[in-house]
């Protein structure tokens, strides 16, 4: 049997939250974390955020997959603020402007667990919000011009067309014998290709918007109505708390470090 296969998944809670709401527990979620710098709250909120995996409707391994490239690039944030933080506490070594100290580590610890505190309440919002869920609820919870929302709106629809294209050219390198062999070469190579393909893909589109008439200054309509509910009041009251105990937990503890002191 043959065919494209269609991904089955059930209703999960958040599915019913407006994606408004969803970009407004996302900023209470990451902006305290900006202003403190402490492994107490990050850990705290990292935590919290895993226990309520279960209502996003995400499973656990997808999540790990998704957080793969993060846990390859935040070490590099982790090692720069290990070496160049301002030392404190016990030097353990140095090397021209580079310091090792006690505070140096805690910082380096702190912002490693910073990233995956910022970067886990994104993918588990959005993981399974539809772009057009998205656009329909700027427009009309928001109140953005139709014009930023229908640009947004095809922008998220070509990312998905981003992937399909580096998979088969990566298919079609295989084929074609050069698929196994130096990687950094094949992916910068494939990084340009990617790039054209983009710029090509971005101007035909835009062209194909304009003559539409999307670009036109004008009151639309929408197909699909976007409205907020109860549960919207109650995952942004959930999200509040939330980071209200993370912080707490650090005051409390003593961690709390305020980011520049």
């Amino acid at each position: 049997m043959t065919g494209a296969t269609v991904e089955v998944r059930g209703a999960a809670w958040l599915d019913g939250v407006n994606p408004v709401t969803k970009i407004a527990i996302a900023l209470v979620l990451s902006v305290p974390l900006l202003a403190s710098i402490d492994v107490v709250s990050a850990a705290t909120a990292i935590v919290l955020e895993l226990m309520l995996v279960p209502l996003t409707g995400v499973g656990y391994r997808t999540l790990a997959k998704r957080l793969l490239p993060i846990a390859l690039f935040a070490p590099v944030a982790a090692v720069s603020m290990l070496l160049y933080a301002r030392p404190g506490g016990t030097v353990y070594g140095s090397f021209l402007f580079a310091t090792i100290s006690d505070d140096s580590l805690a910082l380096s610890v702190a912002v490693l667990l910073r990233v995956f505190a910022l970067a886990l309440p994104t993918l588990l919002l959005f993981a399974r919000t539809d772009p057009t869920e998205v656009a329909d609820a700027l427009a009309q919870i928001a109140k953005l011009p139709s014009r930023f929302v229908l640009g947004v709106l095809a922008g998220a629809r070509t990312v998905g067309l981003f992937v399909d294209d580096w998979r088969t050219m990566t298919l079609a390198r295989r084929a074609r014998g050069l698929g196994d062999r130096g990687a950094v070469r094949r992916f910068l190579s494939m990084a340009f290709v990617l790039l054209v393909f983009a710029v090509r893909r971005g101007t035909t589109l835009a062209t194909a918007m304009e003559a539409r008439g999307f670009g036109a200054d004008v009151d639309r309509t929408w197909s699909r109505a976007s409205t907020l509910s109860g549960r919207d009041a109650v995952a942004l009251a959930g999200a509040v708390a939330l980071i209200a105990v993370a912080l707490a937990a650090a005051v409390v503890t003593g961690a709390f470090r305020v980011v520049g002191t």
